[in-house]
C-alpha cells in the first residue's frame, strides 16, 4: 500500500515541483497512523535554500489540500538532498558512479541486508556495488533496494 501511495504522490507532486523550476529527487512516504510523514527532496543546479523549500512546500500543500491523497493526519517536510543524498531512480545511480553509497535491501541477500561500497555500474534494473572493506562486488536489483544514500566523503 505504501508504494502505491508513494507513486500517487509522485504523480501529483512532480509536475508542481518541475513547474517551479526544481528537480523532484524523490519522496519518502512513511505511513504511521496519526504520525505519518511525507518527506520530499528537491534540488536545482543552484542548490536549495530555505526559501526554495518554503516556496515548494506552499505549492505542494495547496495541491495536497485539494487532492487529499492521504487519509488521516501527516507531517510534510521539503528538503534538499543533503550530503547523504538519497538515491531513488536509476538515473541517480548512474549520475553518481564512482561514489560511495549505503544501501539497505527489503529482504536479505545471502543473509545480508546492508551494503556499503562504491557504485561501479548501473542500468534500469540493477546496480553493481563494490564493498569498501572486502572488495567483493554485488549485483543488486533496484526493485529490491529499500533505501539508498550517498556516503559523504571528506578529504
Amino acid at each position: 500500500m505504501a508504494v502505491r501511495a508513494q507513486n500517487a504522490l509522485v504523480a501529483l507532486i512532480e509536475p508542481v515541483v518541475t513547474g517551479l523550476g526544481y528537480e523532484l529527487v524523490g519522496i519518502e512516504y512513511l505511513p504511521q497512523g496519526k504520525h505519518s510523514l511525507i518527506r520530499i527532496y528537491v534540488d536545482s543546479e543552484q542548490g536549495i535554500q530555505l526559501e526554495d523549500c518554503e516556496k515548494v512546500s506552499r505549492q505542494i500543500s495547496a495541491v495536497l489540500d485539494v487532492e487529499d491523497p492521504i487519509t488521516g493526519q501527516y507531517v510534510m517536510e521539503v528538503s534538499s538532498p543533503g550530503l547523504d543524498r538519497p538515491l531513488f531512480k536509476p538515473e541517480h545511480y548512474l549520475r553518481f558512479l564512482g561514489h560511495r553509497a549505503k544501501l539497505r535491501l527489503r529482504q536479505p541477500l545471502n543473509g545480508q541486508r546492508k551494503f556499503r561500497g562504491e557504485l561501479l555500474s548501473a542500468d534500469e534494473t540493477h546496480v553493481v556495488l563494490q564493498d569498501v572493506d572486502t572488495g567483493q562486488e554485488f549485483k543488486l536489483t533496484l526493485a529490491d533496494i529499500e533505501k539508498a544514500n550517498l556516503e559523504p566523503e571528506f578529504d
